[in-house]
């Protein structure tokens, strides 16, 4: 029986993910950072309140078998790019090294499909750059997600998620190379972690573009 870190626990994917991992007989504890209460307990459930600026006062606490990291924002939600880069990057490369230096084996982490530390454009670049930092990190088992769009209830009103869906899910339909950037529910892609994660044997570096995490989903 294995122990769950999971940052981003209380977004549209960190959400749901956190009951999946929950519920799974894989994982005795799950231990979740966050900067709010999740709202619930659970015999299973360990929350730390942190914060993410200062992060030398509770990285210690970084201790289990599989870190799950589904933290995200937006330049409106954040107020400014360097405040997104912030949340994006700093406070997850910030926990992706610790866990590292406190010899967690597996990394489990949502990035893009457009991700490339070279872009010109700031989403993409900063995803990109996280990719890295990671990978230079040395988890036995360091898995990625590269979803498209994701969707689902949000405490934010994302207007331009609203338009993106509605105008990607019939061009998909129309255009087959679009599909790759169908969107898919945050519930669904928290499905598809905790699967993967349940079944991954194999160690080293796997990405998982769209289409392979659909395959993830149980039938």
């Amino acid at each position: 029986m294995k122990t769950a870190i999971i940052i981003g626990a209380t977004g549209v994917t960190g959400a749901p993910l956190t009951q999946y991992l929950l519920d799974s007989d894989s994982y005795q504890q799950v231990i979740v950072f966050s900067r709010r209460e999740l709202g619930f307990t659970h015999e299973k459930l360990t929350t730390h309140l942190v914060n993410f600026d200062q992060p030398l006062k509770w990285c210690h606490l970084i201790q289990g078998d599989d870190l799950f990291s589904a933290m995200g924002t937006t330049k409106k939600q954040a107020g400014s790019e360097d405040a997104q880069y912030r949340v994006d990057y700093t406070y997850q490369a910030n926990t992706i090294q610790h866990a590292a230096k406190n010899g967690v084996d597996r990394l489990f982490l949502v990035s893009s499909p457009g991700a490339n530390a070279q872009s010109r454009f700031f989403y993409p670049r900063l995803k990109g750059e996280l990719d890295t930092f990671a990978l230079q990190q040395g988890f036995n088992t360091h898995v990625l997600f590269k979803p498209s769009l994701i969707v689902g209830d949000r405490k934010d009103n994302r207007l331009g998620e609203k338009i993106g869906t509605a105008l990607l899910t019939p061009l998909c339909h129309l255009i087959p190379p679009l599909a790759r950037y169908r969107p898919i529910k945050g519930q669904q892609l928290a499905q598809a972690i905790a699967h993967c994660a349940e079944t991954l044997s194999e160690t080293g570096i796997h990405t998982l573009e769209l289409d392979a995490i659909f395959t993830c989903l149980p039938e």
